[in-house]
């Protein structure tokens, strides 16, 4: 299927590895040009390099801290203009809530509420100027399925959720899209390394944490980051533009309710 977006311009969030990444290459696949923005250098650097090499749509890539001003700054010096916007942060880290202090919530919320509203604010009128845009948002399934422990996660993922379900419904008319992915397990560096720690908890070893995870999931593996960065393609394509305000679930059946 063509989707209809060559030569569009994407900007993508925490790209140098992971489903950031997968959304990325799926996009420059497409034909699309992608910024790509992360903190590290080296690591985005590594990872623009890859992308190159699929031949479709140019790489730009720009090392920010985009929950800083000064870090959305530099991407918008580079370009200002999006057709796209893929926002994409990892979680904070699990924990006690009676533990966290201010600051703690503040960090949370700075990374996976207000940095993702910024963007969206910085683009989202240019998009409904020029008739086109899409953006969308990588959350997490513990905005449809809370769990215990993350509740930094939880909060700060829920709240954006709130605010694009009423930001989507003023923008749809002028052919700009909101939506967000709701990973599950995805086999990623950062899956691996939570189940180290897990182990590292629990007395066994890293095999055996993910056996038990997997032996009660139902599809008995764990998601692909390219499955998801192929669905991010599509929600950014001509063809979807009457999908808006949606939190799409990829977690292999894993949320056991119908709604």
């Amino acid at each position: 299927m063509d989707l209809g977006i060559a030569g569009k311009k994407a900007l993508v969030c925490g790209a140098s590895a992971g489903l950031g990444y997968a959304c990325a290459q799926a996009l420059v696949r497409e034909g699309v040009d992608v910024l790509i923005v992360a903190r590290n250098e080296a690591p985005l650097l590594a990872a623009a390099g890859r992308l190159r090499s699929v031949g479709a749509g140019a790489v730009q890539c720009v090392a920010a801290d985009v929950t800083t001003e000064a870090g959305r700054a530099r991407i918008f010096e580079v370009q200002h203009d999006f057709d796209m916007v893929v926002t994409n942060a990892g979680g904070p880290p699990p924990g006690d809530f009676r533990d966290w202090d201010r600051d703690t919530w503040v960090r949370a919320l700075e990374a996976n509420m207000l940095a993702p509203i910024e963007l969206i604010k910085a683009t989202v009128d240019g998009m409904m100027a020029r008739g086109f845009g899409r953006i969308v948002n990588i959350t997490s399934s513990a905005v449809k399925s809370p769990v215990d422990g993350l509740g930094l996660s939880n909060g700060a993922r829920s709240g954006l959720t709130g605010f694009v379900a009423g930001l989507a419904r003023t923008t749809v008319a002028r052919g700009v899209t909101i939506n967000n992915l709701l990973p599950g397990t995805f086999d990623t560096a950062r899956l691996a390394g939570n189940f180290a720690a897990q182990a590292a908890r629990q007395g066994i070893t890293p095999e055996q944490a993910i056996a038990a995870r997997l032996a009660k999931h139902p599809a008995h593996r764990f998601g692909q980051p390219d499955e998801l960065g192929n669905t991010c393609a599509y929600l950014c394509s001509v063809h979807a533009g009457y999908i808006n305000g949606q939190n799409i679930l990829l977690d292999g059946g894993s949320f056991p309710g119908v709604y």
